[in-house]
C-alpha cells in the first residue's frame, strides 16, 4: 500500500510504476517476444516445437500460430500477439515480420527517449516517415502484377510458400493454390471481383506423400453417407442443406401426457414418427436427391431416404453447409414452419449441383459436390505422415492463398528478400536530412530499423550479414542516383538477397515477389502497435482483493 498524494488521502492497493522504468519493461517484454519468433523469418527460417499445458504438440514457424500458443502475462507483449493475429487476419503472410519490425522501432525509439528526444516527437516523426515511405513503395517499388502475367500469382505462392513445411515441393503446391483461387472467382453486389478464401475447403488425409495431395474442382465434406445402402453417386443432384433433427418427435421436458387408454399410447407413438415422415415426404417431393443436415437422422428415416433413391449426409458442419448452399443456390433451412403454421418445403430452396459423390482417399471416405451451378467452389485435399505435418501445411496453404488473394484483387507487387526495407531504409535517411525540425532524428531511427529485415534473413540463412547488407544498401543508394534514361542503375531499386546463394540479386527476375498490401499493412501496423506502446508512460496493477472471512467458520 502506498500514498498517490502528500497528505496520504488516496491509497492504491496496488503496484505503480512509470516514466523510464515502465518504458524498459515494455521494450524488454516485446524483444522476449520478437526472439521467440526471430529465428523462424525467411527461407531457412526453423520451426519452433511447442507443447500446450495438456500436451497438444505443435510444430511450425508461422508467426501468428506460435504468438498465439505462448501464454503471454504482459500488457505491451499481448498487443504484439494482437498485432500478428490481425496481419494474419488481413493478409495471412508477413506475420513474423511485422513483429520483428515492430520490436526494432520500439527499441530504437526507448533509446531516442533516454537522449532527451520527447516520445511525442518520436510519435509525430513514426507517422511521418510511415506517410512517405507508403508513398514511396507505391509510386517507386510497386510494379502491376498484369504486366508480369499468371507466372507472378505462381511466384508470389512460391515466395510465401519458401519458408514453409512445403517449402521443397513448392512447384507443385504454387500451382495448385493459384488454380484453386482462380476457380473461386465471384462478383459482389457492387460488381467488384472478389476471390473468397473461405471458398477453398482443406481437407487432411494421412498416408502417401506431400507431392501427392489434389485440387478437387467442387466442395469436398469430411463426412459420409448415413447409411452403406444408399447411392454413392448421385448425377444431376438436387441438394437440400438442413439444420434441424430428423430424428422421431420426442415431447420437450417437463411435458406430461396422462393416457387412460393403452391404444392411445400407441397412437401417440405412431404420431410421433407420422410428424417426422410427414416433413421427409415433403422434402423427396419437392424434388431433393440429396439432402445435407447438420443433426441426426432416424433409422426409419434412413429408410425412407434409402426407398425413395436419396443420398443422406447426417452431423455435416454448418460451415460447410452454408458454404455449400451459397455455392449450389440452396437455403440452409432451419425449420419447415411458413408463417401460417404450416410445414412446407419449397423446390425453391434446393440448390443444383453437377454430381454429387463419396470417394475413398486414404482411410477415409468424403463426399465432393462438383459442379456447383451458382458460385463455382475448389478443395484441396492435403496427404502427409502425420497429424503435425498435415496441420503445418494446411497453415502453409492458408497463407499462400490469402497472398495470391490479395494480389488478385490488388493488382500490385513489390520484390521481396528484403529489397522493399533496404530501399525505403535508403530514401527515409536521404528524406530525413531534408528537415529541419526534431523529427529528424526520429525517422533516421525509423530507416535504420528497417534493417533489420534483411540483417534477420541473412542471419538466419547461414550468411555474413554486415557484407550483404551493405552491398544491398549500395545498390540502392545507386538506383536513387540513376537518370532518367540510365534504365540499368535504375532496376537496381528491384534488388534484394538471394540467402541460398549469398548474393544480390534483380527478385522481379528471380520470381521473388510479394503483395504490395501486404507490406503497407505491415508497415501501418507495426507503427500503430509501436506508437501504442510508446505512448504508455505509467503502468498501474492493481492487486486482487484478499478472500473475505466467512463469519460461520468461527
Amino acid at each position: 500500500m502506498f500514498s498517490t498524494t502528500k497528505n496520504d488521502a488516496l491509497y492504491l492497493n496496488g503496484d505503480w510504476v512509470s516514466g523510464d522504468e515502465v518504458r524498459q519493461q515494455n521494450v524488454m517484454a516485446c524483444q522476449a517476444l520478437a526472439n521467440v519468433v526471430r529465428t523462424s523469418l525467411g527461407p531457412v527460417g526453423l520451426d519452433k516445437f511447442l507443447v500446450d499445458d495438456i500436451g497438444d504438440v505443435t510444430v511450425t514457424n508461422d508467426g501468428a500460430t506460435i504468438l498465439s500458443l505462448l501464454d503471454v502475462q504482459h500488457p505491451a507483449g499481448k498487443i504484439l500477439v494482437d498485432l500478428a493475429q490481425q496481419q494474419d487476419r488481413e493478409v495471412g503472410d508477413g506475420t513474423t515480420s511485422v513483429v520483428v519490425f515492430a520490436t526494432e522501432l520500439l527499441r530504437r525509439a526507448n533509446d531516442l527517449v533516454k537522449n532527451n528526444l520527447h516520445p511525442t516527437t518520436i510519435i509525430t516523426g513514426y507517422r511521418l516517415a510511415l506517410k512517405e515511405g507508403m508513398l514511396f513503395i507505391q509510386q517507386v517499388l510497386s510494379v502491376a502484377s498484369d504486366s508480369l502475367g499468371k507466372d507472378a500469382l505462381v511466384n508470389i505462392a512460391k515466395t510465401s510458400m519458401s519458408s514453409k513445411i512445403i517449402g521443397a515441393d513448392d512447384e507443385f503446391f504454387s500451382h495448385m493454390v493459384v488454380d484453386a483461387m482462380l476457380a473461386v472467382k465471384t462478383q459482389n453486389n457492387r460488381g467488384e471481383t472478389k476471390y473468397p478464401v473461405k471458398a477453398v475447403n482443406i481437407l487432411k488425409a494421412h498416408g502417401k506423400s506431400a507431392s501427392e495431395s489434389m485440387l478437387v474442382k467442387g466442395y469436398a465434406l469430411n463426412c459420409t453417407v448415413a447409411s452403406q445402402a444408399m447411392k454413392k453417386y448421385i448425377k444431376g443432384a438436387k441438394i437440400a442443406c438442413l439444420d434441424m433433427n430428423l430424428q422421431k418427435v420426442r415431447m420437450n421436458l417437463g411435458v406430461n401426457v396422462k393416457i387412460d387408454d393403452p391404444d392411445q399410447l400407441e397412437a401417440i407413438r405412431k404420431r410421433e414418427f407420422d410428424m417426422v415422415a410427414e416433413q421427409v415426404q415433403k422434402i423427396i417431393k419437392a424434388g431433393a436427391n440429396v439432402v445435407f443436415t447438420t443433426k441426426a437422422i432416424d433409422d426409419m428415416v434412413m429408410k425412407m431416404f434409402v426407398e425413395a433413391g436419396v443420398m443422406a449426409v447426417r452431423r455435416a458442419k454448418r460451415e460447410d453447409l452454408r458454404r455449400i448452399a451459397k455455392a449450389t443456390g440452396a437455403t440452409l433451412i432451419s425449420t419447415m414452419s411458413n408463417l401460417n403454421g404450416d410445414e412446407v418445403f419449397e423446390a425453391s430452396s434446393l440448390g443444383n449441383a453437377e454430381e454429387v459423390e463419396q470417394i475413398r482417399i486414404g482411410d477415409n471416405e468424403c463426399i465432393l459436390v462438383r459442379g456447383t451451378k451458382v458460385h463455382s467452389s475448389a478443395s484441396i485435399i492435403l496427404r502427409g505422415s502425420n497429424e503435425y505435418m498435415l496441420d503445418e501445411m494446411e497453415r502453409s496453404m492458408f497463407d499462400a492463398l490469402s497472398v495470391v488473394k490479395r494480389t488478385l484483387e490488388s493488382g500490385q507487387v513489390v520484390p521481396g528478400g528484403g529489397a522493399v526495407e533496404a530501399g525505403l531504409s535508403m530514401f527515409l535517411e536521404t528524406f530525413s536530412t531534408s528537415l529541419s525540425s526534431r523529427e529528424q532524428e526520429a525517422i533516421a531511427a525509423f530507416a535504420n530499423a528497417l534493417l533489420v529485415i534483411p540483417k534477420t534473413l541473412t542471419v538466419n540463412a547461414a550468411k555474413d550479414s554486415s557484407d550483404l547488407v551493405a552491398k544491398l544498401r549500395s545498390y540502392h543508394a545507386a538506383s536513387m542516383l540513376a537518370g532518367p534514361t540510365d534504365e540499368k542503375r535504375r532496376n537496381y531499386r528491384y534488388y534484394g538477397l538471394d540467402l541460398i546463394n549469398g548474393k544480390c540479386v534483380n527478385q522481379l527476375q528471380s520470381g521473388v515477389i510479394e503483395p504490395t498490401m501486404s507490406k503497407i499493412r505491415a508497415f501501418k501496423a507495426a507503427v500503430e502497435a509501436c506508437v501504442s506502446i510508446l505512448r504508455i508512460d505509467t503502468m498501474i496493477k492493481v492487486h486482487p482483493d484478499p478472500p473475505k472471512e466467512d463469519p460461520h467458520d468461527h
